[in-house]
């Protein structure tokens, strides 16, 4: 057998010929380590066929049958959604994010409460702590079968036995291959035990999760080609000082990208969220200074989302800007637009900004409420809690038009809003929706209508 040496980065997984200080792919220092790879062509997965290989020829567009794409049901609506409708066959599904924020759990719920004959593995804990979660789930009579193992050769033997519907791995990055001679968790071992599972996910049309750690930079860990490999990477994100959970997708061969499922973390597992804006927005019984409303999108969800703004006089004498849930870079550029555009002093204060719920928003269409919180703690005056914000704000003092305006109203008049800001550049009739729609064109005249 014949045995050749390369030289990975564990940080990125650029390749090298020889052994270097620096990666220049990554400029990460001391993390280029030498792996021994093993050549051979046979890998663990392999189907066994009667004397004969099955060999693809090459056809026209309208020579190719598609045959209807059946998807499974996880019995997990906010999974389903961000899938696209459900798990197709065959598809490869890679889940990362931090340490502790639930996605074993999550997997493990989906596995015990679906209908088909799913083979979860797990190599990081054992079958005693994986009965230990299922019973904090309540499912103990579930049929779903736990599996103990981190070698590819095994888990296959097991696989060939069981012959599962669905294959959950826990996680990519314990498993190892006898076909290279390497560590568990390096760079080639994710590569060539994400090949072998992507080879049999395909030729036997079996879904396979898997879930994958993430490095301290928020990068799935290994090479970047895992990403590429595999048909959908979601990535679930929360704070774990906050009770929700976000499910996001980042590439999806089979349905839109950046949609998100949202997650009530509770002590009997992770409960799916249907109505997020409630959620999401605080209970008070009366309205208070500081805070607004913004009808945002997160994929094709609409969501109402409470930003909160403190402003209060410098201390300290440099005055403070801090953000949680929103771009401070942006909170600079509005604050700059305030000072310059409508006149207010701000440059001597302190300005806080929060999004409640403790989730993140890269939406635009929330400019507009930002501005209006942080004039309404500027101010000293409440903002009613039936009127919302959807617009964003340009560098001029202009507001600008967003994009899905109606799908932003519709929710606001579903959840009982009377009254939504939006720009006068945005085309909408008013008779088409019974809540009151307010345009504007210029920051000034936001300041008019709601605080003079």
């Amino acid at each position: 057998m014949k045995t050749k040496t390369t030289f990975y980065c564990q940080n990125c997984g650029a390749q090298y010929a020889k052994w270097m200080g620096q990666c220049k792919a990554c400029g990460e220092w001391n993390t280029i380590a030498e792996e021994v790879v093993q050549k051979e062509e046979k890998r663990a997965w392999k189907i066994e066929s009667s004397g004969f290989a099955k060999v693809n020829k090459a056809l026209k567009v309208s020579e190719i049958e598609l045959d209807a794409e059946n998807r499974i049901s996880s019995t997990d609506s906010e999974l389903d959604h961000v899938l696209g409708g459900g798990i197709v066959a065959g598809s490869i599904i890679l889940i990362g994010g931090e340490p502790g924020i639930g996605k074993s759990t999550l997997m493990l719920q989906v596995a015990l409460n679906m209908q088909q004959n799913v083979l979860y593995v797990s190599g990081e804990e054992s079958q005693a702590q994986l009965k230990m979660r299922a019973e904090r789930l309540q499912k103990k009579d579930s049929d779903c079968l736990l599996l103990t193992e981190t070698n590819t050769q095994n888990i296959f033997r097991q696989i060939t036995e069981i012959q599962p519907d669905v294959v959950i791995i826990d996680s990519i990055q314990t498993l190892y291959t006898d076909v290279i001679d390497a560590t568990p968790g390096s760079i080639s071992q994710i590569r060539e035990t994400a090949a072998e599972l992507l080879k049999f996910a395909k030729e036997t049309a079996t879904p396979v999760f898997l879930i994958g750690h993430i490095t301290k930079d928020g990068q799935i860990a290994g090479p970047k080609i895992l990403e590429h490999m595999v048909d959908v990477v979601l990535q679930f994100e929360g704070d774990r000082h906050h009770i929700y959970r976000i499910l996001r997708s980042q590439k999806n061969r089979f349905g839109a990208t950046s949609e998100i499922g949202i997650y009530e973390m509770q002590q009997a597992g992770l409960r799916a969220v249907t109505n997020p804006s409630e959620l999401l927005i605080s209970q008070k019984d009366h309205a208070l200074s500081g805070t607004a409303i913004a009808a945002t999108l997160e994929g094709m969800r609409p969501l109402m989302i409470e930003v909160q703004a403190l402003v209060s006089s410098a201390v300290y004498g440099t005055p403070q800007r801090s953000s949680t849930g929103y771009n401070i870079k942006r909170l600079h550029m509005l604050l700059a637009v305030l000072e310059k555009r409508a006149g207010f002093k701000l440059a001597i204060k302190d300005v806080f900004l929060n999004i409640a719920g403790g989730i993140q928003v890269d939406d635009p269409a929330i400019d507009l409420s930002v501005i209006v919180a942080v004039l309404s703690s500027n101010e000293n005056v409440e903002i009613s809690q039936k009127t919302c914000f959807a617009a964003e704000v340009g560098l001029a003092g202009e507001i600008r038009p967003v994009a899905r305006i109606e799908q932003r109203i519709a929710e606001a008049e579903k959840l009982g809003f009377e009254q939504i800001f939006i720009s006068k550049f945005n085309k909408v009739t008013q008779k088409d929706f019974k809540i009151e729609i307010v345009t504007v064109s210029k920051v000034e005249e936001v300041y008019r209508k709601l605080f003079v």
